[in-house]
Order: C-alpha cells, then structure tokens, then sequence
C-alpha cells in the first residue's frame, strides 16, 4: 500500500490533500505540530476521514519518523501569512515569517528525507511567479526552495497555482479574495474568447479543486520530475472525471 505523508495538513489545502488520498485509499499520515492547540480537535477530523495523524516536533527528530514511516509520497504543503506569522511571533516569541515557515520547515523535512536514506516523491506546493530574485519575499523563498528540491536528487512534483480561494476558507482575505473574483471575471470573458489557455493558467482554484488535482499528478508518475501549474491540475482533474 502506498503512504503518503502530509505536512501542512491542517492548512486550506493540505487538509483537502489529507482527506482526499485516505478516500483513494492511501495510507495516509498528517502532520500536526505537538504544540497545536487543536491537536486533539484534528486528530478526529482526520482519524473520522481515515488517517493518521503524527506530532513529531520540527526538529531533527523529523528524521527518525522519516526513517520509521519510509512514506512513497511526501507532501510539503506549508505556507504562513503576514498577518499570521505576527500573531504567531507574539505569541511564541519565534520568528515565524516566510523564512521560518515557508522556505524554513520546507527545507527541514527535505533534509530529514534525505538523512534517512529513502526516496520517496517529495510534492512542494509553490506559487506561479515563484522565483529566488524575486523582489517579493514569498515568490522568493518560493524559488529558492525550488531550486534546492530540483538539485536534492529526488523525485519531485512541484505545483505552481494562482489564486487558491473558497468560500470554506478559514481566514478571511479579503484583498485575495476581492482580487480573484476580478481576476476570474476578466479570465471567463477571455476563455469565452478562445483564451482557454491563459484561464486554466490564472484562474481561481479551490482547495478542494487543487487539492484533487495534486493527488492525481502525485500519484501518476512517482519516478519523474515535474513541474505543473494550476492548467496541469486542470488536466488531472479532467482525467480523474468519470
């Protein structure tokens, strides 16, 4: 059987990963930090939807559970916002920026895979635009841990969306949100003018949506290296319908 570990699981997308691959029948470990106020709260979400749930620390120990669990499949699916990095750096008195969270728990769970020796397909949720010179801090964390997956060796599936957005959302983003319901308004109109390309490229997706979609890729071909942006997961999810 295959496993499949999931870090980031509780965040939009991630959760959506977590549920999806337990009902394609994947064995399926998420990943919630031991300090988590709703550890037991998520541990019940996910055991009712059929996985585990695991709470190693991000520390070094990650990779001896790396070492133990040998998943097939590890999904890096960690993101932060400004707004929640400075509640989290207030109330945990750590940095917790997208060099902490977005690049910095990235590249540890890259590295604990790599200390315990096994080769599994590492699946790295990114942004389209991402890029290391890039002026914008979270197109550049972005881009540098890009850079760092294609140079480790391993397989890889590295997913580049848009606008990730629903109204099952739990932070209310409001700009984010505003911005993608223009932006998608002005993609239909070009879709309905032949530009069905440059839709599937830029418009919004759901967590559900990107969710199924990056299941489908990361399941498809665990042996290759690609790079897929939010027209690829359209595919899938074309593929994946009955």
């Amino acid at each position: 059987m295959t496993t499949a570990f999931i870090a980031g699981a509780t965040g939009y997308t991630g959760r959506h990963v977590t549920e999806r691959l337990s009902r394609e029948g994947v064995r399926t470990i998420a990943h919630v930090r031991p300090d988590s106020p709703a550890l037991g709260a998520w541990t019940s979400r996910f055991a009712a939807a059929g996985a585990q749930v695991d709470a190693t620390p991000w520390t070094d120990e990650m990779a001896r559970t790396m070492a133990r669990l040998r998943p097939d499949v590890v999904f890096a699916l960690l993101g932060t916002t400004r707004a929640r990095a400075a509640r989290d750096e207030r109330a945990t008195g750590a940095a917790a920026g997208y060099d902490a969270v977005d690049y910095g728990l990235s590249a540890l769970l890259l590295r604990a895979v790599r200390t315990a020796e096994i080769r599994p397909r590492f699946v790295y949720l990114s942004s389209i635009g991402a890029r290391e010179d890039s002026r914008n801090a979270y197109l550049a964390v972005r881009g540098r841990f890009e850079r760092e997956l294609q140079e480790s060796g391993l397989p890889y599936l590295i997913v580049r969306p848009s606008f990730i957005s629903g109204s099952d959302r739990d932070e209310r983003r409001v700009a984010e949100r505003a911005a993608s319901l223009v932006a998608d308004a002005l993609l239909g109109v070009a879709a309905l003018a032949g530009a069905h390309m440059l839709h599937d490229r830029w418009a919004t997706l759901s967590g559900d949506a990107l969710a199924a979609g990056i299941v489908r890729l990361a399941l498809e071909a665990r042996d290759g290296r690609v790079i897929a942006d939010a027209a690829d997961v359209r595919r899938a999810l074309r593929r994946a319908a009955p």
